[in-house]
């Protein structure tokens, strides 16, 4: 394996990466900004209430979407990094 495909390789895992965890990244900047906004509006500055909202709604989220990292991660494997294992 030549080091170029080494480089693409790690340059498709890092794409992947991003692509995968853009979901749970998404959600919690909104919900950070919105109980942030809520929190500067009202001046209620609870540790809990940015905290478990936050958590909540990336949970949500991560079990809506964990078919499509799963799928992600299989097609990464099956049609990048297995055959770069087997020489293919």
């Amino acid at each position: 394996m030549t080091e170029a495909a080494i480089f693409d390789v790690l340059r498709q895992a890092l794409w992947v990466a991003v692509l995968i965890s853009a979901p749970l990244l998404l959600v919690a900047l909104v919900a950070g900004v919105t109980i942030g906004l809520f929190q500067a509006l009202t001046g209620v500055q609870e540790m809990t209430l940015t905290f478990v909202p936050k958590v909540g709604a990336m949970m949500a989220v991560f079990w809506v979407s964990m078919s499509f990292m799963t799928a992600t991660l299989v097609t990464f494997f099956t049609g990048t990094v297995l055959p770069a294992i087997t020489g293919g």
